[in-house]
């Protein structure tokens, strides 16, 4: 049972408590100061370069690198994820893997339609690796990746040619790779 102080009101218990974390007083698992979890702090900025490199590098070693504790490392990572900011994901690079097909779509959507719509739809897909709205001839810029020349084709088939969303579709596949640098490039230099 709680205690209560003199207002009557429960006293917190030891875990609801909040902590002293690198200086700043922690709330609910993000820092007091916002700017902790900013993307213009450099520390951050250094943080996420390491892990755009390896997100598997432990924190000790990221804190060597900084020269920052260890528990600093570890709290702008947590503070970065929970507010949104970071994720920690694998991603595979399709040309290690050899897929057989993967191809470039540039797509035109029917006026009846929008570009975010063609891009939710086509984004259920696991084929579809890659989705861009530009401006130019095409609204949509979609990479497909398939395991073979057959799932490629049923995939243009069943899910482009003749769709009521698509009013021109433009397929181009790849002939060489001169550069692929598969690393996320964010607002991180």
């Amino acid at each position: 049972m709680a205690r209560r102080s003199d207002t009557g009101t429960p006293t917190p218990k030891r875990g609801d408590r909040p902590r002293r974390d690198d200086n700043v007083l922690a709330v609910r698992g993000l820092p007091k100061s916002p700017a902790l979890v900013s993307p213009d702090d450099s520390l951050n900025r250094a943080i996420v370069r390491l892990l755009q490199e390896d997100g598997r590098r432990p924190f000790k070693e990221i804190a060597q690198n900084l020269a920052v504790s260890e528990g600093t490392v570890r709290n702008r990572v947590n503070w970065m994820t929970r507010a949104g900011m970071l994720r920690i994901v694998a991603i595979a690079d399709p040309t290690a893997i050899d897929y057989k097909a993967d191809a470039m779509l540039g797509i035109k959507v029917a006026q009846e339609t929008t570009p975010q719509k063609v891009a939710e739809r086509l984004s259920l897909y696991p084929d579809v690796v890659y989705i861009l709205w530009v401006s130019g001839r095409f609204d949509l810029l979609v990479e497909i990746v398939s395991d073979s020349d057959a799932t490629f084709r049923r995939f243009l088939e069943t899910k482009c040619y003749g769709a009521d969303d698509i009013a021109n579709l433009e397929v181009m596949t790849g002939m060489a790779m001169f550069k692929n640098q598969f690393l996320l490039k964010q607002n991180f230099p």
